[in-house]
């Protein structure tokens, strides 16, 4: 099997994997939507004080709201991909044989990423967004050239996020329990991604300090690209960036962990 064909099955194969936890998918599609519904209203409440806050009037905010609680478990805001997968195999030694396989580490768990982002924007991305365009009034484009510009967007802020998280992944080398770096990184995730309240809202130097950050990647850049808020150009050029600087440093972490395991089996 050719090196492409091999990590495009490792993909499938986890988009099968993910598809089989339909109640799970389910009860995630009601969680986003209520909580869709929660932060909906907050924000009428918030823009009807402040009009045009951040740059966005009422049904743009709306509009944030939705494709965010779409975007939630596909760019893995707050976990849930492979990384508890990844931890645990470091933990208990397994990762051993991993390393010594006929194929990369970081391409490896990258297309399985891949494969669980397809399948949650499929099966978690689409109802919430399609909810609250039924109850709301969205600023939803009908060019499709915007809405396969917002989707590129979406594909950058996952191997964003997947950068990130494989990081997070790799301390466990060093720390042999990643729970603590793992809650660190949602908490993080959280705040500076755009999850629940937009980067443009935040004032001052906070604000242009977390507009900068890799995490904006995840949610407020695919966002504004949609709503055309932001150039996709140099969105993909930020996500881009962000991308490839944060997967070299995953490849150097990875060949020192490495080194380690190879150090200590000798």
């Amino acid at each position: 099997m050719g090196t492409g064909r091999l990590y495009a099955a490792v993909a499938a194969g986890a988009f099968r994997r993910h598809a089989t936890y339909r109640i799970a998918t389910a009860a995630g599609v009601f969680t986003n939507t209520v909580f869709g519904l929660i932060l909906a209203y907050t924000f009428i409440a918030l823009w009807d004080e402040k009009p045009h806050l951040g740059g966005y009037d009422q049904t743009q905010a709306l509009t944030y709201v939705w494709l965010g609680q779409s975007l939630l478990m596909v760019v893995a805001v707050m976990g849930g991909g492979f990384e508890d997968e990844l931890i645990e195999r470091i933990r208990t030694g397994d990762i051993a044989i991993d390393l010594y396989r006929p194929a990369d580490l970081q391409l490896w768990w990258l297309a399985q990423d891949v494969g669980r982002a397809l399948f949650h924007l499929l099966g978690r991305g689409v109802f919430p967004l399609v909810f609250g365009a039924f109850l709301f009034e969205l600023a939803l484009p009908t060019d499709p050239l915007r809405w396969l510009a917002f989707l590129v967007a979406v594909v950058f802020g996952v191997l964003v996020s997947f950068s990130i998280r494989y990081l997070v992944a790799l301390s466990a080398f060093w720390l042999m329990d990643g729970t603590g770096v793992v809650q660190l990184a949602w908490i993080v995730g959280i705040f500076c991604s755009g999850m629940t309240l937009p980067l443009n809202v935040f004032p001052g130097a906070l604000g242009e300090v977390v507009r900068v950050l890799p995490w904006s990647s995840l949610i407020q850049a695919p966002v504004d690209v949609l709503l055309g808020t932001a150039d996709p150009l140099g969105t993909y050029a930020f996500q881009g960036a962000w991308a490839l600087a944060l997967l070299a440093v995953g490849r150097l972490v990875q060949s020192a962990a490495t080194r380690r395991v190879v150090v200590q089996g000798g």
